[in-house]
């Protein structure tokens, strides 16, 4: 069974001249980015701002008549 591999490459400088080591500089930038940075882990999901309660200005206003208006007000 051969391993040999394809002379084709992956990358392909298209305009300007680009030298060895900001190659290395794309390619290392690349890989971090393919990697995800957390070691490969699934993302944790972002939370909503608009469910954290700790963004909430004073009280919260209890649900009955005039609740809406009191909403509204300053607390």
């Amino acid at each position: 069974m051969s391993t040999e591999q394809t002379s084709t490459p992956t990358l392909r400088v298209v305009s300007g001249k680009a030298t060895p080591e900001e190659i290395a500089v794309l390619v290392a930038v690349l890989t971090a980015a393919s990697a995800g940075g957390n070691g490969g882990a699934a993302p944790s999901p972002r939370r909503s701002l608009w469910s954290d309660a700790s963004r909430v200005p004073g009280s919260r206003v209890a649900p009955g008549p005039g609740a809406w208006r009191a909403s509204g007000l300053p607390h």
